[in-house]
């Protein structure tokens, strides 16, 4: 049985909702503990940054330049947030990467008297959802003020699986 990817993106959104509901507890501690192909994760298994002497690794730098392409726009420079849309470097100081990658994917309405705040559904764009990870280690590193504002400077190379994965993901 073939499922679309938009199919797909809906179906673990909403998986990753509930599982995020039932057990968010925010980020957590942001400390990289292990690696596999050039990508850091948390104890939780999270997605997570390495910087080491101003240097940040392939996944932060990928996702600096992925929010730029597609997130600035609405929530401002180096996530800080805009007239239009909220800062994603407060946001993430309490989401969790499950609540972060749902919201990405399915969207999110907080709609009130005084706001009308509607974040639309990516779930289908590959633009964004090819490079869900890097956008989120990005600004996960500016949300525990492990990267300042502006581009990083000096990278690792990217890793060999990086540029596989995004090639099978793009098509």
């Amino acid at each position: 049985m073939k499922f679309s990817l938009r199919t797909i993106c809906a179906l673990a959104a909403v998986l990753l909702l509930i599982g995020g509901l039932a057990y968010a507890q925010g980020p957590g501690d942001s400390k990289a503990v292990t690696s596999r192909n050039g990508e850091y994760f948390d104890k939780a298994g999270n997605p997570t940054f390495h910087i080491e002497n101003g240097k940040v690794d392939w996944y932060t730098y990928a996702g600096y330049i992925r929010y730029g392409a597609n997130c600035l726009a609405c929530h401002g420079p180096d996530g800080l947030g805009s007239t239009y849309a909220p800062s994603l470097v407060s946001a993430l100081k309490t989401l969790s990467y499950s609540e972060f990658y749902a919201i990405v994917a399915g969207g999110k309405k907080d709609v009130s008297a005084s706001s009308d705040l509607v974040m639309p559904s990516f779930g289908t764009n590959p633009n964004v959802m090819c490079y869900i990870d890097p956008i989120y280690i990005y600004l996960r590193a500016r949300a525990d003020g492990a990267w300042g504002r502006g581009r990083p400077t000096d990278h690792e190379p990217v890793p060999e699986a990086y540029t596989k994965a995004e090639n099978q993901c793009m098509g």
